[in-house]
């Protein structure tokens, strides 16, 4: 081999580690109720965001996706290259709305500043989280990436992020619904406030959530992969989740609620059937989702 063929030989190995090798797409795992992280950044690094005129513009187009998709936004925030958000979709279509979310805006974009092709870097990265560990973790993280890059020196000095809604410093925008996070540290108003900015305060110093990524998809313990799993059916590991969804048929919650032996037991069964919302179940028993959140996280501890 002479040494241009030898150069040859490296140019195309370079060529399939740097373009080729991170093509290999994780899944995309979507199901009633699932609670992600996501984020997506600029194609090539470069800002999403010229100007406020551009962040505003983004969160009215939040605002349609989330009413349209019926999403719940835990948390948000936006930096200058990328955006953070903490997603549940009570009806299992994250990829839909998604497709809406940087559709639409990347259109509105570049015909604001009158330029053509793409706005962000590939798709978007959505991790699917185990709500009951790392709800309020990744509610705190997404709020604090500003304070972590240096843009301020603390998370309400940053007015792009859930924050300063979620801590009842500015009205909560119609997109974000910070009841589920904040009841999980108190049942009275003002003390869950309190609690929520000591908790974000808390989390410079608290260890990196990723330790608990799994399979680059999962953000939780084997217990919560498994559930996952289990609960589509065990779909093989070399397919699009998103793409292959089991249509199954899932009993009614009249006949959960005839069949078990009490009402927690069949809020239960039916959340795990993969076809029942908190919401969904929520509003057939007349209660809160977050009381139904804790329902079955408690059942789960008890097993």
């Amino acid at each position: 081999m002479t040494f241009f063929n030898y150069l040859g030989v490296r140019s195309i190995i370079w060529t399939l580690i740097c373009y080729i090798w991170p093509m290999a797409r994780p899944l995309r795992i979507e199901y009633p109720g699932a609670l992600y992280y996501v984020t997506s950044r600029g194609d090539r690094q470069a800002a999403i965001y010229a100007d406020d005129e551009d962040r505003q513009s983004f969160l009215s187009v939040l605002q349609k996706v989330v009413a349209r998709y019926n999403w719940v936004c835990h948390a948000y925030c936006q930096m200058t290259d990328h955006y953070h958000l903490l997603i549940e979709t009570p009806d299992g279509n994250l990829s839909r709305g998604m497709r809406h979310l940087n559709g639409v805006f990347t259109q509105l974009s570049n015909r604001r500043h009158q330029r053509r092709g793409a706005l962000f870097q590939g798709r978007y990265k959505a991790i699917l989280l185990d709500a009951d560990a790392y709800l309020l973790e990744l509610s705190r993280y997404i709020v604090l990436n500003p304070v972590r890059t240096g843009a301020v020196n603390g998370p309400a000095d940053w007015c792009w992020s859930s924050f300063l809604a979620m801590s009842g410093m500015q009205p909560v925008p119609a997109f974000l619904t910070p009841d589920r996070v904040l009841s999980l540290f108190a049942g009275n108003p003002q003390a869950a406030l309190k609690k929520y900015q000591a908790f974000v305060a808390q989390g410079l110093d608290a260890k990196s959530p990723w330790a608990g990524l799994r399979k680059q998809i999962y953000l939780g313990d084997e217990a919560f992969v498994k559930h996952v799993q289990t609960m589509l059916g065990d779909m093989p590991g070399d397919v699009n989740v998103a793409k292959m969804q089991k249509q199954r048929q899932v009993k009614t919650l009249d006949r959960y609620e005839r069949e078990a032996l009490s009402r927690n037991a069949a809020i239960v069964s039916a959340y795990d059937s993969g076809g029942y919302s908190y919401q969904d179940i929520a509003a057939y028993y007349e209660l809160h989702f977050t009381s139904i959140a804790r329902i079955v996280r408690k059942a789960r501890n008890e097993v």
